[in-house]
């Protein structure tokens, strides 16, 4: 076996492209480059390929060191084949990536969902390691979660088990990427705290969010934990709405699943304590007493680096 995968983490905001050792699990060397998804999969692409490029050349490795590419990406995926089916918060559908890098790199090529790769890399390394019945919940540009039963992934009937993003909190609620309305993503992702904010500015409310935000950028999950730090009233009431949401999502999960561990990760997990702190509290008082007793919370121990760990062994699953 190689010394070396490539790992690649393919979200909704962020490209994050990583040469891991496969013994340990260590990022040796990252490429980090924004998604940009209003310019096109096409532009997704080639920010792939050159993100790969560049780690090779940054990590001073050659093709035949490495292993194998994996990447996950936020949507369905038909892993046997590399395809993108649908993933409308990178608005790429139909995209046969593993078709695409292995033109490019002649090396084995395997794909997953973007937080099944980071259960993958939370359960070897991280706050996973030495449990085999848990889920794995991370809040970013939407909600994502992934099922480990008995030691292995949960794929489902059509391989789209831990959907936990588009569960139905309101039946005539907001609209979400997806195009349902009422999904729990619409209301506990980073987006939509950012679509609260922004509404709730433009309508003359005031916030010091506006002191961290420039024209033009999106507001970020470090803008927002600044803007709690500081009491800010709007921000601690966007944020405290979406808490709110996503501990009746994560109740549902220990009532209907009864993991023993629950993994938290994702931008706005990482950055806020408040939010990770307040989440677990109404979680565990909106479940049934007797799983909510024995459920356990951790954040995710390998922050950034979860997902591209998790790719890079995604070859180990076989398919």
């Amino acid at each position: 076996m190689k010394k070396y995968s490539i790992g690649i983490d393919l979200g909704g905001t962020k490209i994050l492209t990583a040469l891991v050792i496969r013994e340990t699990g260590e990022v040796v060397a990252h490429v980090k480059k924004k998604t940009k998804k209003e310019k096109g999969s096409h532009n997704i692409v080639r920010k792939m390929l050159a993100s790969i490029d560049e780690l090779l050349m940054s990590s001073g490795k050659a093709l035949d060191e490495i292993s194998s590419v994996g990447f996950g990406a936020a949507g369905q995926i038909d892993r046997k084949n590399g395809v993108i089916i649908a993933a409308p918060n990178l608005d790429c559908y139909d995209l046969n990536l593993k078709e695409i890098l292995y033109e490019k790199f002649n090396i084995p090529v395997f794909a997953g969902n973007d937080v099944e790769i980071a259960a993958t890399g939370e359960q070897k390394f991280g706050a996973g390691k030495g449990c085999n019945d848990f889920v794995c919940v991370f809040v970013g540009t939407g909600v994502g979660s992934s099922i480990v039963k008995n030691g292995k992934i949960i794929y489902g009937a059509t391989g789209t088990a831990g959907e936990i993003g588009h569960i139905i909190v309101d039946l005539n609620g907001r609209q979400c990427a997806c195009g349902a309305h009422g999904c729990l993503e619409a209301y506990a992702s980073r987006s939509a705290i950012e679509k609260r904010i922004e509404g709730a500015l433009k309508k003359g409310r005031k916030s010091c969010i506006l002191d961290y935000l420039e024209p033009g950028k999106s507001i970020t999950s470090s803008m927002i934990q600044k803007s709690i730090e500081r009491e800010d009233e709007l921000v601690v009431q966007c944020v405290t709405e979406a808490s709110e949401y996503l501990s009746g999502g994560l109740a549902s999960i220990i009532n209907f699943i009864n993991p023993e561990l629950i993994i938290l990760g994702g931008g706005l997990i990482e950055a806020s304590d408040y939010f990770y702190q307040k989440t677990v509290k109404k979680a565990k008082a909106k479940s049934l007493p007797v799983p909510a007793e024995k459920i356990q919370f951790k954040k995710a121990a390998l922050g950034d680096y979860s997902g591209v760990v998790g790719a890079a062994f995604l070859e180990d699953r076989g398919f």
